[in-house]
């Protein structure tokens, strides 16, 4: 079985190619996503909107706040795993959770994350003598924590909160649940595949020993507490009515997180904010744009910002450091070491 789905994978890829697909799949997102947001937003009232804005208390945003600090230390969490996976534990959890804050706050800006991010933690992890193999292998299995985390919540919200899913995709409630328990039952699969006995894939420098069962409920429940988190700081955004249950914005918040990753657009813009839009039909719509900025600011602009002041900073602290072991061995001792040597040629 596993032979002939490799097979016609490669098959495919000869004939029409993942990357030629990927690309279609993005753009389309993309268009359909714009096209979505300009019929929604193009009658919106923008003094509703500052209204909206204004009305949103300090309390309000400071537990936002804290739920996006808390999403952004779980992420941590996701390098300091996958490092310790391909066995370099050496490394202290402050590098880690420098190369992961990093890393994917620019990443989540700039678009193409694999690549953004994967630059920034190059960067970082080269200091400490890991190779561009390592790197990738470090992003590799994060993106692994994140797609499994993603598989677990979506699974069991959607199989709680059938509703949740069908105000985006229409399908009866049953059906959805139906795809719930598929994706719920992949994920087991995938977890007794590794549980059975030790995983590898790969070829030569680029093989990765993929964690045993435990280790990879390890992983699913920092993939939950990370999307937990985020979905939190979005719960707390949204317009207080019509009340709608935490599960329910979770569902949402994560396929609308998921689909604006697919588009590989900057922060998922447009294809995030379209889908919200869309799933959360029963709110304001001035109110409920006001909330998604509100969490564009919290989530994406005051990470990126702070992500550049420390990589800018450690940029200019590496650059004297450079400077000064460029240098000779010192001023104060080159000077005496002169000294001395006029002295001995007057003598």
């Amino acid at each position: 079985m596993l032979k002939t789905f490799r097979a016609a994978a490669q098959f495919f890829n000869r004939k029409i190619g993942f990357s030629r697909l990927g690309v279609v799949l993005s753009t389309a997102i993309i268009l359909v996503a714009a096209f979505v947001l300009y019929r929604i937003l193009h009658d919106i009232d923008p003094e509703e909107l500052v209204d909206a804005l204004e009305a949103t208390d300090w309390r309000t945003l400071g537990i936002a706040g804290f739920f996006v600090a808390a999403g952004y230390l779980t992420l941590t969490f996701y390098d300091l795993f996958a490092l310790r996976t391909i066995g370099r534990s050496e490394l202290p959890y402050r590098v880690a959770a420098l190369g992961s804050f990093t890393s994917y706050a620019v990443g989540h800006n700039v678009g193409a994350s694999v690549f953004s991010g994967g630059a920034v933690r190059y960067r970082i992890y080269s200091a400490w003598g890991l190779s561009v193999i390592e790197v990738t292998k470090i992003c590799f299995v994060a993106g692994l924590t994140f797609w499994l985390g993603n598989a677990a919540m979506l699974g069991l919200g959607v199989l709680y909160a059938p509703q949740a899913a069908h105000d985006f995709d229409q399908l009866p409630l049953w059906l959805n649940r139906v795809i719930a328990v598929f994706i719920l039952g992949l994920l087991a699969a995938y977890v007794a595949w590794v549980w059975i006995k030790p995983r590898i894939i790969g070829r030569d420098g680029w093989q990765v020993s993929l964690p045993g069962g435990p280790f990879t409920l390890l992983q699913i429940l920092i993939g939950i507490l990370d999307l937990s988190c985020c979905a939190l700081a979005m719960y707390w955004l949204v317009p207080d009515e019509p009340h709608l249950g935490f599960v329910t914005v979770a569902v949402i918040f994560v396929t609308a997180t998921l689909l604006g990753f697919a588009s590989h657009a900057p922060g998922g813009l447009g294809v995030f904010d379209a889908t919200m839009m869309v799933a959360l039909w029963q709110f304001d719509k001035e109110d409920l744009l006001a909330g998604l900025l509100l969490f564009r600011l919290l989530y994406y602009i005051i990470p990126f910002a702070l992500s550049l002041s420390i990589l800018g900073t450690r940029e200019l602290l590496l650059s004297r450091a450079t400077r000064r072991i460029a240098s000779p061995a010192g001023t104060p001792m080159n000077t005496a070491a002169g000294l001395v040597r006029e002295k001995s040629d007057v003598s």
